[in-house]
């Protein structure tokens, strides 16, 4: 899927949606490690950006949004609209996160 296809609003600049396929989304749970734990506890004591939890937080939400256009791809989609996530915290330590938007087909005006 091309990835200027995939957007927040819900229209597209030059494309009219022909079919609405419906909701799909991406699911990713992630738990920090221990040792991940230990040394973004250490980035806090010289404070700024913690890295290792940038990171973390960077990788799922890119792994989520991957997972909701795969999903997309396999019911035929080739543009997604009113994209969002969403994060939840499952248990300590433990965290949802969720990509989701709709997915549609779409052809250039």
């Amino acid at each position: 899927m091309d990835h200027s296809l995939v957007t927040t609003t819900f229209t597209l600049d030059g494309y009219r949606v022909v079919k609405n396929l419906g909701v799909v989304r991406g699911i990713i749970v992630r738990s920090r490690s221990v040792f991940g734990t230990i040394g973004a506890g250490l980035q806090t004591l010289f404070g700024g950006n913690i890295t290792l939890f940038t990171e973390l937080c960077e990788s799922t939400r890119r792994d989520a949004y991957e997972l909701m256009i795969q999903h997309a791809q396999a019911i035929g989609a080739n543009a997604l609209i009113g994209v969002r996530y969403d994060a939840t915290e499952v248990m300590s330590g433990v965290t949802e996160v969720l990509c989701y938007g709709t997915a549609v087909v779409v052809e250039k005006n």
